[in-house]
């Protein structure tokens, strides 16, 4: 385990100047890499105790600046139209990088590690995604994945699209049905 400082907050780990104890693989792939931490040592933990004023109030301004867009872009649905089966599973998946591109269309510019996505979408449907603004604001994103832009508004009304799919097919049968007792009755006369 190493010692590192915190420069942000990260879930499930600590908050902005804390000192915690890592795994050696975490601390080089991920937190020194990507800035979120820093190593434990006199050098830094006195450079830190200096700037520390400094990176507070830069944290604090981004986190309203977040804030702010999370108020702007409550309630965004971005609607996906993928190929599918006839029980709903998509021919391929909906990742993280198909998200983050629906939403820079709809005007909310951010990257494919923000949008936190536990398994790829799989099924046409509608799904809730977290996106992180910021480590301490996130955002819901409704994702609407369909075969057609009709499918998909008709998704976003909440019609039962199983259950009109089911009655199409009761009334071919049904159709088929009768024309082939048609067909018996023609043939014996």
């Amino acid at each position: 385990m190493i010692e590192v400082i915190l420069m942000q907050r990260v879930d499930k780990l600590g908050q902005m100047g804390e000192l915690v104890k890592v795994r050696p693989g975490y601390a080089r792939n991920f937190l020194l890499p990507q800035g979120k931490a820093i190593r434990a040592n006199k050098d830094n933990l006195a450079r830190f105790e200096r700037e520390r004023a400094q990176l507070e109030a830069q944290n604090l301004k981004r986190r309203e600046e977040a804030e702010r867009i999370a108020e702007r872009m409550d309630g965004l649905t971005v609607v996906l139209i993928r190929t599918a089966g006839e029980a709903g599973g998509l021919y391929g998946s909906v990742s993280s990088r198909d998200i983050a591109e629906a939403c820079k269309e709809a005007g909310l510019t951010i990257s494919r590690n923000q949008v936190l996505l536990e398994q790829p979408i799989k099924n046409v449907g509608i799904t809730t995604v977290k996106v992180e603004l910021h480590p301490e604001v996130s955002l819901p994103v409704q994702v609407n994945v369909a075969r057609s832009p009709e499918e998909a508004e008709k998704q976003a009304r909440g019609e039962d699209l199983r259950a009109e799919q089911q009655a199409e097919e009761d009334s071919l049968e049904a159709e088929l049905a009768a024309e082939l007792s048609d067909l018996g009755a023609a043939t014996e006369d």
